[in-house]
Order: structure tokens, then sequence, then C-alpha cells
């Protein structure tokens, strides 16, 4: 067949291919107005597991709406929902919007790895979980743990467990400049200070497998159900939750159990973040030279941090206070002291 001569084309020799529409895809998208508040206490395989705000008992499934994208939706976000909110089994939900995150504990697989992971948002606190024996303590966990609250915006508060088995004080002592609260609890009895702790706001336990996560939250959530596990003859507990979940406290509340891991890595975090959480040092840190790690020498001679320390009282800025900021910048360079 004979191509035509362009010269005679005009517009009703335009083609449309079947089936296609000619009108542009409009990028104006519904305002939900009435989206219902919620949030997500559980993520599983594309479905969220989400509590109506007011109404914790209120669970629905969700599934991440189209024009999300691929919007990352943790435990801990407060969204908006449309669709069926019944709660009723078998009804389905969309999530449509997230709102704006006021915390974000992340972590890395290592100090190499680029890809970071959300572990909870929008927490007010993060309790530190470490066995005072049985697994032993490693502070250099919790010293990495603290970094992260500091970058996230949490809280850090001590939770050390199996106060039965050793005194704490030890361990205190090692945090008393960087003024962490603490909560020591024992393995046969119930702590009413650390229901205190949770009462009326989001927190998120954090901890090596085996020191007693699980059986804290079985504790303060009764019907909680999360399975624990008996510490292995090499000190290394067994995973017994296996993904974060957020519980309702019976008091108000919501605590969020994490899986147990093995390490947290702070790829994701500068030596900046960290100092930027300590006031009285982070006016100074700002005439350090360019790319200073504020590790002080022989690394970072020029260091402006070792200028500020002052004993004088009403002051912060302590000789102790940095030795405790410097421990927590070694910490996430993954040195060793």
């Amino acid at each position: 067949m004979a191509r035509r001569d362009w010269r005679t084309l005009d517009e009703s020799d335009v083609r449309v291919r079947p089936g296609k529409g000619s009108r542009p895809r409009s990028k104006l998208r519904p305002a939900h107005a009435d989206a219902a508040a919620a949030m997500v206490v559980a993520v599983d395989r594309g479905r969220w597991t989400c509590a109506i705000q007011g109404d914790p008992d209120r669970v629905v499934t969700a599934m991440r709406a189209r024009e999300l994208g691929r919007t990352p939706v943790v435990v801990g976000d407060n969204v908006r929902l449309v669709g069926d909110v019944s709660g009723r089994p078998d009804t389905l939900a969309r999530i449509v919007r997230v709102d704006e995150r006021r915390s974000v504990l992340r972590r890395t697989a290592d100090d190499t790895d680029s890809h970071e992971r959300i572990v909870v948002a929008n927490a007010e606190q993060l309790l530190i979980v470490t066995a005072l024996a049985d697994p032993p303590p490693r502070t250099g966990f919790i010293d990495r743990c603290l970094v992260a609250c500091y970058a996230g915006g949490l809280e850090p508060v001590l939770c050390l467990t199996k106060a039965d088995l050793t005194a704490p004080d030890e361990l205190l002592a090692g945090y008393t400049d960087l003024a962490v609260p603490a909560v020591v609890t024992r393995h046969d009895e119930d702590s009413p200070e650390l229901a205190e702790w949770l009462r009326g706001r989001v927190s998120a336990l954090v901890g090596h497998s085996g020191v007693g996560k699980s059986t804290l939250v079985n504790r303060m959530v009764p019907d909680a159900d999360l399975a624990t596990g008996v510490v292995s003859a090499v000190g290394k507990g067994r995973h017994t939750s296996v993904a974060a979940v957020a519980l309702a406290l019976p008091g108000g509340g919501w605590v969020v159990d994490t899986p147990g891991i093995r390490s947290f890595g702070l790829a994701h975090v500068t030596a900046d973040d960290i100092v930027g959480s300590f006031p009285e040092f982070a006016e100074a840190a700002e005439e350090c030279p360019s790319g200073c790690g504020h590790l002080g020498p022989p690394g970072d001679p020029d260091c402006a941090l070792d200028s500020v320390p002052a004993e004088d009282a009403g002051t912060t800025a302590t000789a102790g206070r940095l030795a405790s900021l410097r421990r927590l910048l070694f910490s996430r360079a993954g040195i060793e002291q």
C-alpha cells in the first residue's frame, strides 16, 4: 500500500489506538477529607494492620493506595484510611495519606550498609532493654542505641532486666554523665515503675535476643501472647519476636516490641547528628574544621570541643560529659576504645 503524501493529510486522518483514551491523566488527587485517622500497628506482606485513633480495639486491615506509590509505611506511622474501616473480617481499607513523622528510629545492617531500615516511627521513647546477666550486658550496643535515639528524635531509657541475678550499680555508673534515665526490673517480679514510664506514651523496646523484651511486654499486656524464649547455652538469645508489633497498653499508650537484633548499624548517622543533640557542645562544633569527626587527638587535633568543658557550677559542659559524648562518637565510628 502506497504511502499518502503528507501534504494532503488533515486532522481527520489522525488515528486513535483502540482501547486507549486520548485524554491526559489528571494530576489532581481526591482530598479524602473524610479519611479516618489510624496508627499502623503491624505490617505483613503488603498489608498494614491499623488501629483507629480513639478506638484501639477497632483494628482495620489496609492496603497502600496506588497514589502513594512506594511511600514507606511502617509500624507507628499515623495514616489516613478510606473504604471499609469497620474492622469486620474480610474487609479492606486503603491508606491514602501518611502524616509527617515526629521521630524515626533507623538502623542499618552494619556500618557499611547504605540501606536504612526504619524500625519504628513516632515513638516518644526507646527502652534499651539490657540484661544485667545471662546474657551479659554489651555497653557498645547500648551506646549505639543511644546514638540512634539522639539522631532520630527519641528519648532514651535504659531498661535493665534480671536484677535478681546481679546488681545494676556498675553499669548505671557508666551513663551518669549522659543523664539517661533507667528502670531496673527483676525476672520474678512485676515493675510498677516500668508501667508508669510506659503509661500514655508510644514506647519502642529494642535489645538483643534473650534479654527479656517479650517477657516484659507480656507482663504489661497480659493478652499479648508473645513467645518467650530460653537463652541458649552460649549466651546468645533465640529470636522470639519476628517482626515489630505495636500493642495497646491497658492504662493507655502503646508499646512496640521489636525483633531481637545482633547489631545496630549506624551508617546513616553523622558525627554532627550526635553532637547536635548535646546543646552545650553544638555551638563549639560549628568552629571545627570541615570533616571533623569530633573524636579529639590524634585523629582530630583541631576539634573545638576540647575548649568547651568547664567545671563551673551551673554548666553541663563537663569533662565527664564530653568523654561520654566522645564514647558515643567512637561507637558510631566503629572504633573500640
